[in-house]
């Protein structure tokens, strides 16, 4: 069994212009699932662009596992109706942290991500320094589904006593994730 690296705070904030399920609107929630984690919001009444603002913790064994999420719409009488889904994965935002980065001014760009084929945003996200940590924010748009983005952040916690990132190999994943990089460029010059 692997040891567990640290925590992630999955910050939910709110979906945008989510799907109706029921006559007029949706009654949606969020479920999260990480290896054997699964944790959900409260659901939001009548609301098709409901605000959660509610944070979820998962603990981490392995930086390449990625993070779902499935929104649904909550009924009374019959199974609750799906409302897509969308992945999160960490090895852009580990990689922030691989870089050994300290003492920024809040707010500070630390590196951006953009939108492709494999991930799921919406949009631009960035990674950045508030309060001595650095956040990843992103608006994610949800899949097998008509409409729908959900806005989220995440943010690295460790764990007192533990070696958390400091034992992954810089080298290495700095390598994949340039290969990664690489691929995307190529692909963002001949759209």
């Amino acid at each position: 069994m692997e040891a567990i690296l640290g925590f992630i705070k999955l910050r939910i904030k709110r979906g945008i212009n989510l799907a109706k399920r029921d006559t007029f609107s949706s009654d949606p929630y969020v479920v999260v699932k990480m290896d054997e984690q699964k944790l959900k919001t409260a659901f939001v009444r009548k609301d098709i662009n409901p605000v959660w603002n509610e944070e979820l913790t998962l603990y981490v064994r392995d930086v390449a596992t990625p993070i779902y999420l499935q929104v649904f719409d909550k009924d009374t009488f019959t199974a609750d109706d799906e409302m897509g889904d969308a992945v999160i994965d960490l090895r852009p935002y580990i990689e922030c942290h691989l870089m050994g980065l300290e003492s920024l001014p809040d707010g500070c760009v630390v590196k951006r991500i953009q939108p492709d084929r494999i991930n799921c945003l919406a949009d631009e996200s960035t990674c950045f320094w508030r309060d001595g940590n650095i956040i990843q924010h992103m608006i994610l748009r949800l899949k097998n589904v008509e409409c729908g983005e959900i806005e989220c952040e995440i943010e690295w916690r460790d764990i007192p006593g533990c070696n958390g990132l400091a034992g992954l190999n810089y080298e290495s994943n700095y390598e994949i994730i340039k290969i990664t990089f690489c691929v995307y460029d190529v692909h963002f010059v001949w759209k």
